[in-house]
């Protein structure tokens, strides 16, 4: 019984001895180098969230007024007032590559009735061709749009979690130094070193997770996109082949 009271007795010491350190004195009393990785995972959480925000905003909007537009579309037969529609929906990928198709298809047509030979339509605009490679184009300029910033947070999910390991290694290093200068054997010399470079971890994959799922959805979102204005272009130039190149 005594020793059992004695052992008890030491654990409350060595408890009560023990200094309470939350995450922000673990932030201020690591070394200046884990402290800067700290600092620049930071950043990139908070960049990676700016990103996040207004990428998907953009997708969201691009999506509504494609839909916009595509019911406009289908529910009108003047071309030129769809043209005129679309205007308004400066955000709508379907929408620029509608105008880029029906202004080349216009400038193909002037230049038909001029020339009723054909040979400017054979050498100089080649018909149809011409028309879808603007939509093409228009299709790859609306997708690098969407792209835009991607990579960033492709780079932060992929590089963030080495950064912190970095980080947590050069800690680990460190308190194990001071535990050979100190020549003490106890965990509660090496305990607040270990602490402090774990956090680098955890900081390095609290930036990279939310960058990694919103880098994976957005990708996703731009496919569906291009995939709508892929159907579209295939769509116009179906009608345009109709009616205007017989």
């Amino acid at each position: 019984m005594a020793s059992l009271w004695l052992l008890r007795l030491l654990a409350q010491d060595g408890l009560a001895a023990s200094p309470q350190h939350g995450i922000l004195d673990l932030v201020r009393g690591s070394g200046p180098v884990v402290q800067f990785i700290l600092y620049l995972l930071i950043l990139f959480s908070v960049a990676s969230w700016g990103i996040i925000v207004h990428k998907f905003r953009q997708i969201r909007r691009a999506k509504r007024e494609s839909e916009k537009f595509i019911d406009v579309f289908w529910e009108r037969r003047n071309l030129s007032s769809i043209h005129e529609a679309s205007r308004d929906l400066k955000a709508c990928p379907v929408g620029q590559v509608f105008r880029s198709g029906y202004e080349e298809l216009v400038r193909v047509s002037r230049t038909k009735k001029e020339n009723p030979s054909g040979e400017a339509l054979t050498t100089e605009l080649g018909g149809v061709e011409n028309v879808s490679r603007a939509m093409k184009r228009a299709t790859s300029v609306e997708i690098t749009k969407l792209e835009k910033y991607l990579t960033f947070l492709a780079t932060t999910a992929s590089a963030a979690p080495f950064i912190g390991l970095f980080g947590t290694v050069w800690g680990i290093m460190n308190a194990f130094r001071g535990l050979s200068v100190t020549h003490s054997s106890s965990i509660q010399a090496v305990a607040p070193g270990i602490a402090e470079a774990l956090i680098a971890t955890a900081v390095g994959l609290a930036a990279a997770i939310p960058a990694l799922m919103a880098y994976n959805y957005f990708v996703q979102q731009i496919k569906v996109l291009a995939a709508e204005m892929d159907n579209f272009s295939h769509e116009f130039l179906n009608i345009a082949e109709r009616h205007f190149f017989k």
